[in-house]
């Protein structure tokens, strides 16, 4: 028993020992577990609180030897762990940065233009809408879904957690332009990405049954069920086809013109929300063909118009023959094809230079969501159409199903079968679908030259990324170093709406 009595004393001592820390490590302590615990109630996953230990021992008890390195006499290793620690400290940072506050996007495409640049590299608040609980939590930070040059994936497919999203700052509000995950960006073919694997394979069915039989217009199914096939055959056109899960899909960004809940239509380019025209964002454009009086635009007139080298484009009269005629335009004289905004078309028709502007006609924009044209909509007039709110109930029938069946089927995860004109959701029969998620209407302001909801659909609340917040650097594709590639004047512009 005195053995035993004597043993306490040394194991309490021991334990006071390592509490004797100076007062500012002690504040250390403290600050961080608070910090830890806040998160962790923000999160709600409050299992991570068994590793609250882990925290305190690195600032007080320190039974873990989580610097032993810094003790060492050896300059190499000293060197090496440094470097290490710090890049595993950063990793760290930068991978809860990512998931939960801020991320980096750059806007490829000129879907935007001229609210968002082609080269505008935005700052994107995840908070603002509320950060989700990841997908697939075991990732690479900074690296979306594909590690460059080695071509593999940056993630593990497992553990995958179900949608959660945190409380956040804000709602999104109609006009609001929104970071989200591609809808459709589910199944891709690694070679052939654009258009996206639902398109391709509709197109390729759709070819294939009509070359076998001229003369039967076939349904939209049987021209999916027959591109499936082509499309996973072809390896040598569309490569490996993989999976990807929500947060795993490309980033895109869109301007939202329709919440949950509105009755979303477009008539001849002009948007209407519950029956009532809305007014046109001062950035948005639409392409038109411009025919001179005989003359060229100079380069320097079509930079200080506002029109990329890119989307210029001067039409030729035997190549473009049969369009021009369409058009009804003079093959002898210059015709230009570009996007304008409301403001450059004002500019243009003051112009002596200017003979003749038309608007692209809707026939341009081709197969609009859902395809198959069993609406007789296009680009410029579209639905009317209902945007799904949670906790709404739609009643369906042979008209609206095509609309709302990957909702159901694909984003809230049912079995829909549709047999002697009855529908049948995870086995029992009903004629309305309640829905589980709210969604939202994308649409880009260069209206057309913008792949968005008209053409792959709703975007649902799961794939909402975060809200842009500022420009933190822009460089202009169209000019050298020297010439101004470097935007100034658009850094920290307001990327918000």
């Amino acid at each position: 028993m005195k053995n035993q009595e004597s043993r306490f004393p040394r194991s309490s001592a021991s334990l006071r020992d390592r509490l004797k820390q100076p007062v500012k490590q002690w504040i250390k302590a403290v600050v961080w577990c608070v910090i830890y615990i806040l998160f962790i109630t923000w999160v709600g996953t409050f299992w991570w609180l068994l590793l609250l230990p882990l925290v305190f021992d690195a600032f007080i008890t320190q039974y873990i030897p989580w610097t032993w390195w810094k003790k060492s006499q050896n300059k190499t290793v000293l060197t090496v762990m440094g470097w290490i620690d710090a890049i595993v400290f950063a990793l760290v940072a930068v991978y809860f940065i990512n998931l939960y506050l801020f991320q980096n996007y750059q806007i490829p495409t000129s879907s935007l233009e001229k609210t968002l640049l082609v080269g505008d590299f935005l700052f994107v608040s995840k908070a603002s809408y509320g950060p989700r609980v990841p997908n697939t939590p075991l990732s690479f930070p900074l690296v979306q879904h594909t590690f460059p040059v080695l071509n593999t994936k940056s993630y593990l497919e497992k553990p995958q957690w179900e949608y959660k999203r945190l409380k956040g700052f804000d709602t999104i509000e109609r006009n609001d332009i929104v970071v989200f995950n591609f809808p459709t960006g589910d199944t891709v073919p690694v070679k052939k990405q654009n258009p996206d694997y639902y398109v391709s394979s509709y197109y390729e069915g759709y070819g294939s049954l009509k070359y076998q039989n001229p003369d039967v217009e076939p349904t939209p199914e049987a021209c999916m069920a027959r591109g499936r096939e082509i499309v996973r055959s072809r390896r040598d056109v569309y490569g490996e086809i993989v999976y990807r899960p929500v947060d795993r899909r490309e980033n895109y960004v869109k301007r939202c013109v329709a919440l949950p809940g509105d009755f979303f239509e477009m008539r001849d380019n002009v948007i209407y929300i519950n029956n009532e025209p809305e007014e046109a964002h001062p950035g948005v454009q639409l392409n038109y063909y411009v025919q001179t009086n005989g003359n060229f635009f100079s380069n320097e007139m079509l930079t200080k118009l506002g029109v990329s080298k890119e989307d210029r484009y001067l039409m030729k009269p035997d190549a473009d023959k049969q369009l021009i005629s369409y058009l009804g335009l003079d093959s002898s004289q210059p015709i230009y094809h570009m996007p304008l905004t409301g403001e450059m078309v004002k500019k243009l028709k003051s112009s002596t230079l200017v003979k003749t502007i038309l608007v692209e006609p809707p026939v341009m924009g081709g197969d609009v969501f859902p395809l198959g044209g069993r609406h007789g909509w296009d680009r410029d007039n579209y639905g009317p159409i209902y945007i799904p709110k949670k906790g709404g109930t739609l009643k369906l029938n042979a008209w609206n199903l095509p609309v709302y069946e990957r909702i159901i089927r694909v984003y809230e995860k049912n079995d829909l079968v549709v047999k002697d004109g009855k529908y049948y959701i995870n086995g029992k029969e009903t004629e309305y679908y309640t829905f589980k998620m709210d969604y939202y209407w994308m649409m880009g302001d260069n209206r057309h030259m913008s792949a968005d909801s008209r053409f792959w659909g709703f975007v649902p609340e799961d794939h909402v990324v975060g809200r842009p917040v500022a420009v933190w650097l822009s460089l202009d594709k169209d000019k050298g170093w020297l010439e101004g590639k470097i935007r100034f004047n658009r850094f920290f512009k307001d990327a918000r709406r």
